[in-house]
């Protein structure tokens, strides 16, 4: 079992930048894969990016493909997701997720995730 913890949301003007972490607790770690959702108000969730357990490849939704960017440290237990050229359309609570096992393909619907973290709040303003 894992618990995940966001952190790093905030308020940032239109084209601006933010990093997400998530934080997990657990000896296994590494061998979970890792995905980014985000949840807009009167919207279901959705797929931002996920990640392979080594970190060594990631998978992003086309609408922020070329703008975020996610790693991951398992040493620290952590993940990344880097955000640039942030648009208004990206405003959402953005929260991580974990699945166990080391992964074989892209994992992009919400229900493939056994954990999940709080959520943390961005905020883009026009």
């Amino acid at each position: 079992q894992v618990q995940l913890v966001e952190s790093g949301g905030g308020l940032v003007q239109n084209g601006g930048s933010l990093r997400l972490s998530c934080a997990a607790s657990g000896r296994t770690y590494y061998s979970y894969t890792m995905g980014w959702f985000r949840q807009a108000p009167g919207k279901e969730r959705e797929f931002v990016a996920d990640i392979s357990w080594s970190g060594a490849d990631t998978n992003f939704a086309e609408s922020v493909k070329g703008r975020f960017t996610s790693s991951r440290d398992n040493a620290k237990s952590t993940m990344y997701l880097q955000m640039q050229s942030l648009k208004p359309g990206d405003a959402a609570v953005y929260y991580c997720a974990a699945r166990p096992g080391y992964g074989s393909r892209w994992y992009t619907s919400p229900y493939e995730y056994d954990y999940w973290g709080q959520g943390t709040q961005v905020t883009v303003s026009s």
